[in-house]
């Protein structure tokens, strides 16, 4: 009888305990979706500026190295065989018209030549009066005259040539203008045949920066284009203009070849340089550079706020200005752009947009 009993208080002891668990289970099932109405869904905090549309410069950027335009250098080269008597210039230096730049004298090969030109001139000269007196006596032909005479002629061209390379003694090749020297491959004392290049000289104010631009850009390049060039390290930039745009690739590196005039003395010959060309303006909507994220694939969005809820739209970029960047995409025109706490936004988050006070007091300095 007394087993009896402990199995039977056993029983309802397991059955009270079961009873008690799930009345707790019910009270706390109660209370979480008491506590689901009670409260609000999650959500982000961000910061919105309004989509408006509006006109963005489009600009070509360039790069490239300040030169003397090709079509005002000027290569001084040996008028005849020379020794190179002493260099007067530097490389980079300006001279001023007339400047004396090289001193040459002649080799001795050319001093022999030229004494010998000298010499052989009063023999021919002498020679022809001779042909004449006896072609007077008719002791000589018409053709022995003539003869004589191209002789003479042949000696004095030896002798004007020979004098005109210097041959004759130290010469002392001048700037033909006033110029910048770009090149200079002249040494004191070296022996040089005639046409090696000495030097090379560019005009002072014809200065330009021979930049490149992939082709697809190029298209938009015209001769008049107006455009800022920027010295590498410079703060301010400088004016120049599209004097000329290649048409076609450079095969070297593959870009096509741009020249930009520049100002008179605003840059250094062989400075590196950027430069900004503007090319029209283009349409879009306009928004912060930091409204603009990249995703995995470094494609370009942004973020609008519809109905209370992030929406993810691809877009493309048409152009900066400033801290402005100009956009197309799907957009939906009357919803707000994401300006703070976009990255972390993903479609179909819930936002909530900080008041205009809180904004305006987060972008004070």
């Amino acid at each position: 009888m007394s087993t009896r009993t402990g199995r039977l208080q056993c029983a309802l002891s397991v059955a009270l305990a079961l009873a008690l668990g799930a009345a707790a289970l019910g009270r706390a099932r109660a209370e979480d979706s008491d506590a689901d109405q009670a409260s609000p869904a999650a959500s982000a905090s961000v910061e919105v500026v309004p989509l408006a549309r509006g006109r963005i410069p489009r600009t070509v950027m360039l790069y490239g190295t300040v030169q003397a335009s090709a079509l005002t250098k000027r290569t001084l080269m040996a008028p005849g065989a020379a020794r190179v008597d002493r260099v007067l210039v530097r490389l980079g230096q300006s001279v001023a018209p007339n400047a004396p730049l090289v001193r040459l004298g002649p080799t001795p090969a050319t001093a022999a030549s030229y004494a010998q030109a000298r010499s052989a001139l009063p023999v021919a000269e002498h020679l022809l009066a001779y042909a004449r007196a006896l072609r007077a006596e008719h002791l000589a032909t018409v053709q022995q005259l003539e003869d004589a005479r191209k002789a003479v002629t042949d000696a004095r061209a030896a002798l004007a040539a020979l004098q005109a390379q210097g041959a004759g003694g130290a010469a002392t090749l001048r700037a033909p203008f006033r110029a910048i020297v770009t090149a200079l491959s002249a040494a004191s004392g070296a022996i040089v045949a005639e046409g090696t290049p000495l030097l090379e000289l560019a005009r002072a104010q014809s200065l330009v920066l021979e930049a490149g631009v992939v082709p697809n850009e190029a298209r938009a390049l015209a001769p008049g284009d107006a455009a800022q060039v920027t010295a590498l390290g410079a703060r301010a930039a400088v004016s120049g203009t599209v004097l000329a745009r290649g048409a076609a690739i450079d095969p070297a590196s593959g870009l096509v070849p741009v020249e930009i005039a520049l100002p008179a003395g605003a840059l250094f010959p062989g400075e590196t340089a950027t430069a900004s060309v503007t090319t029209g303006a283009v349409e879009g909507y306009l928004v912060p550079h930091a409204a603009v994220l990249l995703d995995d694939q470094g494609d370009p969005y942004v973020v609008q706020v519809i109905a209370g809820a992030a929406k993810k739209v691809p877009v493309s970029l048409l152009g900066a200005s400033g801290d402005r960047d100009g956009i197309s995409g799907d957009l939906s025109p009357g919803a707000p752009i994401v300006l703070a706490g976009n990255y972390q936004l993903e479609n179909g988050m819930k936002v909530r947009i900080a008041s205009p006070a809180a904004q305006g007091a987060r972008s004070a300095p």
